[in-house]
């Protein structure tokens, strides 16, 4: 006999509507995000990741060509939230993606700490976030940014408010 207490997961067509709300949000209703070029790579769950492009908008050291430093910390609180976003839909399965979409309204970084490993060099750049704890009133997060090579730029770990 099925257990009729578990909620439903959401449809495949309801899945591919949030992951087209999110991809929105994060790409171009959050105007930070379009300027730093922020494209969704990847909602896997276990690893959400959002990517870019090198500009010349986003060079820092001219004289290098370097990734400026606010650009890495950004990219990687963006990609925290993003990882914090797609665990609270994955949590809340049963959940329309308007109802996930009113959950982000409510999200808010409360701790960023960035470690700048390596110089921001490269033609493109992936950030990645994965989730260490979600409560019910913060979520944690472990971050990391690599170049096209996979070498390791930076790393990151924040704290969200998800009240």
């Amino acid at each position: 006999m099925p257990d009729t207490h578990l909620p439903h997961r959401r449809s495949s067509a309801e899945q591919s509507r949030l992951e087209a709300v999110l991809r929105e949000m994060f790409e171009h209703r959050i105007c930070f995000n379009e300027v730093l070029g922020l494209q969704v790579a990847s909602f896997e769950p276990a690893a959400p990741a959002l990517s870019f492009a090198m500009r010349p908008e986003l060079i820092g050291h001219y004289l290098h060509g370097r990734l400026h430093g606010g650009v890495i910390a950004a990219s990687l609180d963006t990609v925290a939230g993003f990882a914090v976003t797609v665990a609270i839909a994955e949590k809340f399965n049963s959940e329309t993606a308007d109802q996930v979409a009113q959950r982000f309204g409510r999200l808010g970084t409360i701790d960023l700490r960035t470690d700048y490993l390596r110089q921001g060099i490269g033609k493109k750049f992936t950030a990645t976030g994965w989730l260490t704890r979600l409560g019910g009133r913060i979520a944690s997060v472990q971050m990391k940014l690599e170049n096209e090579t996979g070498l390791l730029i930076a790393t990151g770990s924040a704290s969200y408010v998800i009240s």
